[in-house]
């Protein structure tokens, strides 16, 4: 089927995540965080998965914990999506410009985590989401699903320019790498496992 549900409640967030991974780029976001919301929102679509969030989080607190959890939850509901990988194609890159903005994302879905992140940001905020939550993000992505995750802004000037292209980027990574090729039979690796 490739789908599933991630459920994950702490003392700090409470969080339903469902994803579908042959989906048609439909999405019901609600974090409390408008600009995480608008992010997987279009990662959704870019990515033209079905994907569902739902989390209630400590935002009297800050960002932190929201935006974190939910990229563990997000992260889990993939890899569960995913089930064994067999049949997929693994590997995902994208180029996808935003007006001055050009991001750069490739996608291993390896088993193993690593992240590179590489920009620097202009604001310390985009609306309410704090720009250094967007690197633990992806880091928190990168660590449960299990997969080398490399996302740069190559040049760019807009704070907000180049966060939604690297989400863009990301999104279309993620959907070459999930996508199942029929030429491939079983698990695309030397070692039968990823």
């Amino acid at each position: 089927m490739r789908k599933a549900t991630v459920k994950r409640k702490t003392k700090e967030t409470n969080i339903s995540a469902t994803v579908e991974l042959n989906g048609s780029g439909k999405s019901i976001i609600a974090t409390g965080i408008g600009f995480l919301d608008h992010m997987l929102d279009l990662f959704t679509k870019h990515g033209m998965f079905d994907i569902s969030v739902s989390c209630k989080g400590d935002l009297h607190v800050d960002d932190h914990h929201t935006t974190e959890d939910v990229g563990i939850a997000l992260a889990k509901a993939f890899a569960s999506a995913l089930g064994e990988k067999k049949g997929i194609t693994r590997y995902g890159m994208a180029y996808v410009p935003m007006d001055e903005s050009l991001a750069r994302c490739v996608v291993d879905l390896s088993g193993r985590s690593a992240l590179v992140f590489k920009t620097e940001f202009n604001r310390k905020k985009v609306g309410d989401l704090s720009t250094e939550m967007i690197e633990h993000f992806f880091q928190s992505f990168a660590d449960n699903i299990k997969a080398n995750i490399h996302i740069e802004v190559i040049y760019g000037k807009n704070t907000h320019h180049k966060i939604e292209a690297m989400f863009k980027a990301f999104a279309r990574a993620m959907r070459q790498a999930c996508e199942l090729d029929p030429r491939v039979k079983g698990i695309l690796s030397t070692k039968g496992k990823l």
